[in-house]
Order: structure tokens, then sequence, then C-alpha cells
């Protein structure tokens, strides 16, 4: 018995080795390939050096290319887009085009550092933002930003409040930007009233019977449909303007300066698309300003941290100067608790449909991860009243 326990433990031991030198073997050739076709493809400077993985991102493919123009050391980022999930890679393109060239006049108005304060794109040597290879992916390239760093996590209360800033100057720049002109990588994206029809009807449906144990947690969405339809509602009664928005605030799609500490470009802009700034501002408040973490099981310790709320709502209305109506200042409350309530009910969706959007990594993830969105907006129904009166007494609305 011993001997066939040790007989299949070196036999999985042996597939794991022969697993990773696979890979290794397919990461050689593709950077191989990278090297030959790819990287001949874009106007970069200098001699080229080395390319290396880079970065902590989970959809795109990210490279760091060194080149050497005599003694000047370049940087850029080369990126393979996931056309899997974004399906129009050309257009996306095309918006980061449109975004980028336009931030680029307003950083020149102000006397700014376009090389650093917003993503360059590296043309090919036929003047396209992508190029499309032999096996059908599409590549891009920027120009990498130096002394910046990005964090994953708030490590304090500066860096949250830097970030703030940073999306809200975003924000700012961007006003005068018409947000018709971009595709809508993402249809429906934020169209909260529409991700409530489709849980209706999965739960209705309840195809693999999981509705039964998890009536609680549906019955407290069924009760907010009101709550999820206000920001559209403002929207199509023009309370509400539709803006260029980024769609993807987390922290660490903001570089910050090394020496400063201030922030210094917001970048990863595939999301960039029509939409709403309380949902901007929300989002962040979501995952930035929870106690916990989104898949947090033990409940007693999520709650809604008043402080950095306030300090993120601070940073986000001092980068917008003054450039949000009245009505945006307001909801941008609501927008917190439309975002949350919005990604409880798609993680619930996504768990009585089989887990097929989010990966998870145990049993019922995302019931964790919906219950932790539900006890956070809790926690802000509970604080609605501070919520509201920090905003009012905020400078800079």
């Amino acid at each position: 018995m011993k001997e066939k326990l040790n007989e299949e433990k070196l036999k999985a031991e042996n597939q794991k080795k022969e697993n990773l030198n696979k890979e290794i073997r397919k990461e050689h050739l593709l950077q191989e390939r990278i090297v030959n076709e790819i990287l001949v493809k874009f106007k970069m400077e200098g001699i080229f050096c080395e390319v290396s993985r880079y970065g902590h991102g989970h959809i795109n493919d990210t490279f760091l290319v060194i080149t050497q123009t005599d003694s000047l050391q370049n940087k850029y980022i080369l990126q393979r887009i996931n056309h899997s999930i974004f399906k129009e890679p050309l257009r996306l393109m095309k918006n980061i085009s449109l975004v980028t060239s336009f931030l680029k006049k307003e950083i020149e108005k102000t006397g700014g550092d376009e090389r650093r304060e917003v993503l360059t794109i590296i043309e090919t040597l036929n003047q396209e933002i992508v190029y499309q290879d032999k096996e059908g992916s599409y590549w891009r390239m920027y120009l990498f930003i130096d002394d910046a760093d990005c964090f994953e996590q708030v490590q304090n209360i500066n860096v949250f409040y830097q970030s703030a800033v940073a999306f809200g100057r975003f924000q700012k720049m961007l006003q005068d930007f018409d947000a018709s002109q971009l595709y809508e990588v993402i249809p429906n994206f934020h169209h909260t009233p529409l991700r409530f029809e489709k849980f209706q009807k999965v739960v209705s449906e309840d195809l693999l019977h999981r509705a039964e144990k998890i009536q609680p947690e549906i019955e407290f969405f069924m009760k907010r449909e009101a709550d999820m339809k206000l920001c559209r509602q403002a929207m199509v009664e023009k309370k509400l303007p539709l803006r260029v928005t980024h769609n993807d605030t987390k922290l660490n799609n903001v570089m910050m300066d090394k020496k400063t500490g201030k922030g210094l470009c917001v970048i990863d802009l595939d999301t960039v698309m029509p939409g709403l700034s309380i949902f901007d501002f929300g989002d962040s408040i979501r995952f930035g300003a929870n106690t916990a973490v989104e898949d947090e099981t033990d409940l007693s310790k999520v709650s809604l941290d008043l402080n950095l709320f306030e300090q993120y709502a601070k940073g986000f209305l001092e980068g917008c100067d003054g450039s949000l109506t009245e009505e945006e200042v307001r909801m941008l409350p609501q927008g917190a608790k439309t975002m949350t309530l919005e990604c409880g009910m798609r993680f619930l969706t996504d768990y009585l449909e089989g887990d097929i959007y989010f990966k998870i990594a145990r049993e019922d993830h995302n019931m964790d991860r919906c219950r932790t969105q539900i006890e956070l907006v809790r926690d802000m129904e509970r604080k609605w009243g501070q919520m509201e009166q920090i905003i009012t007494q905020l400078p800079g609305k």
C-alpha cells in the first residue's frame, strides 16, 4: 500500500514537472515570436535589449520591452489584447486613441508632461495603432512611464486620496470631450435595471436548483429594485450627464509619481466609454472603502470606512475641480450604493448560473462575494445620513 502511494506521488510530481517544462517552453517560443515578428513592426527607438513579462494583469498579456540608444535606455509596454473578452480590439484602440489624443492637448495647455501624464501609443511602421499577427492576435504598444508606481492595495490613506484626485482630474480634463464618439466596449455594462431583469429571469428559471438555499439574499435584492433604478432614471431624465468614464477605477489603475507621491497618470483604458461619473466614484468606494476583502466570510469585518469615504470624495471633487453638476455631487453616495448592489447581484446571478463568469477558488465563492456586498450595502444604509452630510460639507462641490 505504501509503495503504491509513493508511486502515485512520484507520478504526480513528474507530471507537475512536465507541465512546468511545457509552460517554460511555451513561454520561450512566445518570446522568440515577440522578438522576431512583433517588435519589428513597431516604431521603437534604439536597439532591442530584452523583453520580459510585466505586472499582475489577468486579462491581457503584458511585457516590458527595453531598447538602448547610445547611453540612453528606452522602455515600452507591449500588450497582447485578449480579444476573447474584447471582441473588437480595433474599435477599442480607436477609443483609447481618441481619448489620449484629447488628454495630451489638455495637458499641454497646463504645461504638464504629456509623456508621463497620459498613455502614449506607439504606432506600427504602417502608422497603425494596433498590429494583428499571423495567428490573429492583436498587439499594442505604449511608452513606459518611468519613476512611477502602482499599488494593489490601499497602503495608507494618502494613496487612496491621490488616486481619487487622479480619477477626478481624468473627469475634469475630459469634460468637453463628446462621449458619443466612443464605441461601447461592453454594451449596457452599468445598466443596473437590465442586470436586475436578468437576475429575476435567472432566479425564476433556477436551472441548477440553487435558489432555495439563498432566499434571504435573493429577497435582499428584490426589495431594492427601486434603488437600482434611481441612477439610470436620472440619466434618462438628463439630470445626470453622460460623460467619458473609466469603468475600472481600481487603485492599481493610477500611476503614482515616486518623487511627489501624487497620482500621475490614469492607465488601463480598455473600458473607457460613455457612462456616469458617479459610477466611477462609486466603484472606487465599493472596494477601496470597504474594511474587508471582497470575498470575506466573516461578515462582522465588513463595513464602510467613513474616513476613507470622506478622503476619497474630497480627492475626487478636488480633481474634478467644479466640473461636476450639483446633481452629480449630490448623488455620489447613490453611485457607491448602486455599484455595490450591482456587483453583489452579478455575483449572485453567476452563482445561480453555475459560476460561469467570475473565476472561483472554492465552493460557494460567488456567494461569499455576494454576501460581502450585501453587508456593505447594509452598512451604507445605516450610515446614509453621515455619507450625505460628508458630501455636502466638502469643498470643491
